[in-house]
């Protein structure tokens, strides 16, 4: 008598691992049934490993064993591992369930609404649900005919004005992007004056003492001892964006609050978690949701252009 172990059926693994490269291609037109669909293939990698681990610990005569009773048994352990799968409350719907909180997508929703979303990776600075970028079937245009998200849309409009900003500064120009893209939820919230327009606000930058400019007054939400309250605040106007990067430029390159922050960092964390310990914004969080902003910007770039 003795004991043999089997080995694994890459076979099958191999081929649900390319059935998930495929599901990211269909992932942007159904988002809930791709989900759904990623969960059972997840779990169902799950019960082959289950069931090669459990066939390996079995005792084995050797006496009747060949390739051919190996290979079958490799078959009947998928069969069961397949029958185990996408069964309701199981493993598949605990994942599937965990996938949609991740991308914002509401528990229940129907795929219809699902195939448009607006996917979130937080909140911005105000508390504000922030998308990560919404479905490229809608928004602009493109040169070439591509249509562009609404995040895409605001990296194009705005990546200009924060290249001008790095040339003065030196600031890396997707650091200032990704800050306005999280202060202003992708332009989505923007601060606005009392009649409705804008402000031009993009940093979400105060307007203390020393400012002699517009001022717009907003509720906002700040973090007081680790609580979130909200709060009614004046913020700084300008009649331009181009102005509101200048604006930024120079705050962040001047005062002695931030100046020695920005200039030491090498990294877009580096210079997240630098404005975080300045004081820039009272988020315990600011400084992780900014770094997934500037990356996220850099990823946007790549697609917009």
């Amino acid at each position: 008598m003795s004991f043999t172990s089997r080995p694994g059926t890459t076979a099958g693994l191999s081929t649900d691992l390319r059935s998930l490269d495929r599901l990211k291609g269909s992932a942007s037109q159904d988002p809930k049934a791709a989900i759904k669909e990623t969960a059972k293939q997840l779990e169902g990698l799950f019960m082959q490993e289950l069931m090669k681990s459990m066939r390996a610990t079995t005792m084995n005569s050797g006496m009747l064993e060949n390739s051919g009773t190996e290979m079958g048994s490799n078959m009947l352990d998928s069969q069961l591992a397949n029958q185990m799968t996408g069964l309701p409350g199981g493993l598949s719907d605990v994942i599937a369930r965990q996938l949609e909180r991740q991308m914002g997508i509401k528990p229940g929703a129907p795929a219809s609404s699902a195939a448009n979303p607006t996917v979130s990776i937080g909140t911005d600075a105000a508390g504000r649900t922030l998308p990560l970028a919404t479905n490229p079937a809608g928004g602009d245009l493109a040169k070439d005919g591509k249509r562009l998200s609404a995040s895409q849309q605001f990296v194009l409009k705005h990546q200009e004005a924060a290249k001008a900003a790095e040339a003065a500064t030196g600031i890396p120009a997707n650091n200032i992007l990704g800050q306005a893209a999280l202060e202003s939820g992708w332009g989505k919230h923007e601060i606005k004056m009392k009649d409705g327009s804008s402000s031009h606000n993009l940093f979400g930058i105060k307007a203390t003492s020393n400012w002699t400019g517009k001022v717009a007054e907003v509720t906002t939400t700040e973090y007081i001892g680790g609580v979130a309250r909200k709060v009614t605040a004046k913020f700084r106007a300008y009649d331009s964006y181009e102005e509101a990067f200048k604006d930024h430029a120079k705050l962040l390159s001047q005062s002695p609050r931030y100046s020695a922050t920005v200039a030491k960092a090498d990294t877009a964390h580096e210079y997240a978690r630098g404005l975080q310990k300045a004081g820039y914004a009272t988020d315990p969080a600011y400084a992780d949701k900014l770094t997934r902003v500037i990356n996220t910007t850099l990823r946007l770039q790549r697609t917009a252009t």
